[in-house]
């Protein structure tokens, strides 16, 4: 009786509202596809048609979909409790706190539902460090082309220009170089208006833009000379995507903020922003707070999944895996007249194209493979599993090959 209830109820909303979507505001431009199932690296829609996914839900499914420990720690922690105030201890997380620091370096965290919520977070403990040094107008550096997150002062942070434009004013205070540029960030030293230095180690949604070796760690030197904060945003690096724990491990620096997400929960919202140092010490009680951030439930998630990635080294096979991939997808593409670069670092690929194919995200669809399209159209974005197999990688660079040559040929 109860699942006919259900059935007449979403009925009656479709011919309420036109379609399911109707009572939605239309946020987001999405492709005609229901999933309904996932395991592994593999997602079924309405009709029960199997796909390969090599996006996770934009680089969160790290451990692949309904990981049998995931799904474990859930229920478990489901049935005892899920959530309970920040007004009191809670154990999970407190030893989540630690196991993060453990593998990050840094001396404590403060838990979030999101890395935009981290983010914000990581801005107002600049903000608390300006009122130290006396500094009433500060400015955070950040990059052109970076990503923070949707929130205002997220924002603010944001160097891309396009999802900036209908939300102004924003906040000020925000000054944006160009990536990949020390010289551009140099500029800055006669500044004493600067507090802090904002950078992904790798630029996710501008199309997995890698910066030259050797530039987190002059950034680095720059803020330890000039007393500015250095942050990373590691909201889709971190957690081993790149095939060290964190993007910043790659050239042996720490930074003084932290922020993470996305693969920590593997689905299940969480966010954290760690601090080092001076910073750890600048937030009080009161200073800031979260109804849901770090509730057992997405604690208890969280630590399974550092400890799964820990106890069965996935941090390695990323790397290894992620070098398979980018040489597949090399070997298979090398040919095609509109690719123009493949680069990658561990499970973070991308693959650049000439110029725009029209509707190429849906193409990818209905060859059965899951990608995100970006850079205006000129970026098939890769983020897959640790799980996947080899056969899984052959195919993803064969689809790619396919669907991306039958573009060029007009099809």
């Amino acid at each position: 009786m109860g699942i006919l209830k259900n059935l007449a109820r979403r009925l009656s909303r479709q011919s309420k509202f036109g379609s399911n979507e109707g009572a939605l505001m239309p946020a987001y431009a999405r492709l005609n596809t229901q999933f309904t199932k996932g395991q592994g690296s593999r997602l079924w829609d309405q009709n029960g048609r199997e796909y390969l996914d090599a996006l996770g839900g934009i680089a969160v499914c790290f451990l692949g979909h309904s990981h049998p420990k995931v799904n474990h720690a859930i229920s478990e922690q489901a049935s005892l409790l899920m959530h309970v105030s920040n007004l009191f201890e809670i154990p999970q997380q407190a030893e989540l706190g630690l196991r993060f620091c453990e593998i990050s370096g840094m001396d404590n965290a403060f838990f979030t539902n999101s890395g935009t919520e981290a983010n914000e977070a990581a801005i107002k403990l600049t903000r608390l460090y300006a009122k130290q040094k006396n500094v009433d107008a500060p400015i955070v550096i950040t990059a052109d082309g970076s990503f923070h997150g949707r929130s205002i002062g997220a924002l603010s942070a944001t160097g891309n220009l396009a999802i900036k434009e209908d939300f102004k004013p924003l906040l000020e205070g925000f000054e944006h170089v160009p990536y990949n540029d020390i010289e551009a960030i140099q500029a800055y030293a006669n500044n004493p208006n600067v507090v802090a230095i904002m950078i992904e180690p790798i630029q996710g949604e501008a199309g997995v833009i890698i910066p030259d070796k050797g530039y987190l760690k002059a950034i680095r030197k720059l803020c330890d000379k000039h007393g500015w904060l250095f942050i990373v945003d590691e909201i889709q690096t971190g957690i081993g995507r790149t095939g060290k724990w964190f993007g910043f491990q790659h050239e042996a620096i720490q930074p003084d903020i932290l922020t993470s997400a996305k693969a920590l929960g593997n689905g299940y919202p969480i966010g954290v922003c760690a601090a080092r140092g001076h910073a750890a010490k600048l937030l009080s009680p009161g200073g800031h707070g979260s109804t849901f951030g770090g509730n057992p439930l997405a604690c208890a998630v969280g630590l399974m999944v550092i400890n799964t990635v820990e106890e069965e080294a996935l941090v390695n096979k990323a790397e290894e895996l992620g070098s398979k991939l980018k040489q597949a997808l090399q070997q298979q593409l090398s040919k095609l007249k509109t690719v123009t670069q493949v680069r990658g670092k561990g499970l973070m690929l991308a693959v650049q194209l000439s110029h725009l194919h029209e509707g190429l995200a849906q193409k990818f669809l209905d060859a059965g493979l899951v990608v995100n399209i970006t850079g205006a159209g000129k970026i098939i974005r890769l983020l897959p599993s640790v799980i996947i197999t080899e056969q899984e990688i052959s195919q993803i660079a064969s689809i790619c090959h396919s669907v991306i040559e039958a573009a060029e040929n007009g099809a």
